[in-house]
């Protein structure tokens, strides 16, 4: 159902929200898309219609899918996707605190409005706008409603710079988390071994040993890019990820469905590293990269493929057999030499991990903004904030101190 929402006097805005990707024009949301300054495959049209038509991110899942549309004169001026959530996982900026907080006062915490990409912690634009005024007009359009719904809050997590300062305009809280990413060094590094040349001795020395561990157990790999995996390796990788989930006590996010939406909708974005011992494969992890998004801007005369940062999201990995270190070379060695072969300028590890930094992987500070209904709450909240900033300031600057990488000579 697309409902429409009461008109802005000001800004002559007609508001749709619709229940599902499927009743948003996917050509118009793709081209607003590729206008932001951090455009993600994650937020690609087909990404998320894949989510909802698989079944991965719906109502059945505690995720109810809320697409809100601000257009002027028939052009898409702003767009989001936002879902309402009865529980907090699969979000990766750990609310559950708060949720306590609430219950033992008697109140319930959920119902809550997410605008984020389910189950997918990468920092990116959330908030799709022409302008930063029709940005603006839109996080006001996500409060308006939300306080209409009767929901607890709005929480819009991993936010990129342009959200971050309309959220902050509109008087939302900001809150910060730590990641680990990589970045590949100007002009770029003409190999792996001219990457650990960079860094100090004794991590240089441990990369070295866990990658001889692995190559000792007779463990090889094969690499296969976009059309090239077969449904078969798409399966054997599943097999993988769905393990690893199961271990933890689990259910994956994601079904087998999903990967196959991806292999026929999305298949450049997709990089799979499958190791083989004896000839069986025993392990597989997943890159995604934005490639899409790079091939289209490079299509309008408007933009070159430059003018979006080429970079690369560890994802997914999981094995059969166990193998000392082969964690390590699967989910970083085998994708860094990947990027630096193909030039990719950052590899973002995913979510937490401080075994991430003597890899290479450094601090990288990402920001989500949230909104409470409840008048107290949102004032304890903030005053939670306030101090959870200055401790991650000070983590991120003992973390620093600690750098993998050579020291610069003193000037």
């Amino acid at each position: 159902m697309m409902e429409n929402m009461p008109m802005s006097a000001s800004n002559d805005y007609v508001i749709q929200v619709a229940d599902s990707p499927l009743q948003v024009n996917a050509d118009a949301w793709d081209a607003l898309l590729l206008t932001q300054s951090h455009p993600t495959p994650f937020m690609r049209h087909a990404f998320l219609s894949a989510l909802h038509t698989t079944g991965c991110a719906t109502a059945d899942t505690g995720w109810t899918p809320k697409f809100f549309l601000l257009e002027r004169h028939g052009n898409l001026q702003a767009a989001c996707a936002i879902y309402i959530k009865s529980h907090s996982q699969g979000e990766f900026v750990f609310d559950w605190g708060w949720a306590r907080a609430y219950n033992q006062h008697g109140l319930k915490y959920h119902p809550k409005a997410v605008c984020a990409v389910p189950f997918i912690p990468v920092p990116g634009s959330r908030l799709m706008a022409r302008t930063p005024e029709d940005r603006l007009a839109l996080v006001q359009t996500l409060l308006n409603w939300c306080a209409q719904q009767r929901l607890t809050g709005l929480h819009t997590l991993f936010a990129s710079d342009e959200d971050v300062t309309a959220l902050t305009q509109a008087g939302m809280l900001l809150r910060h988390t730590i990641q680990f990413h990589w970045s590949n060094t100007e002009p770029g590094y003409t190999s792996f071994d001219a990457f650990l040349t960079s860094l100090s001795q004794d991590k240089r020395k441990k990369i070295r040993q866990e990658r001889r561990k692995v190559a000792e157990a007779g463990v090889t790999f094969r690499v296969m890019e976009g059309a090239a995996i077969t449904p078969n390796d798409w399966d054997f990788f599943y097999r993988c990820y769905e393990r690893t989930y199961f271990e933890h006590g689990n259910p994956p996010y994601f079904n087998r469905a999903f990967f196959g939406r991806m292999a026929a909708d999305m298949p450049e974005d997709w990089v799979l590293f499958i190791a083989e011992q004896n000839g069986q494969p025993i392990a597989a992890s997943l890159l995604a990269i934005n490639a899409s998004n790079i091939r289209a801007r490079g299509l309008d005369l408007e933009f070159r493929p430059k003018d979006i940062e080429h970079v690369a999201y560890g994802r997914y990995w999981g094995a059969l057999e166990r193998v000392d270190c082969l964690h390590f070379e699967a989910c970083y060695y085998q994708p860094l030499a990947w990027c630096i072969e193909h030039g990719y300028q950052r590899f973002e590890g995913g979510a937490q991990g401080e075994h991430k930094l003597a890899r290479a992987l450094l601090p990288v500070t990402t920001t989500s903004a949230h909104w409470l209904a409840h008048p107290q709450f949102f004032a304890a909240v903030d005053d939670f904030l306030t101090q959870e900033r200055e401790g991650i300031g000070q983590y991120v600057n003992e973390l620093e101190r600690h750098s993998p990488f050579k020291a610069l000579p003193q000037s």
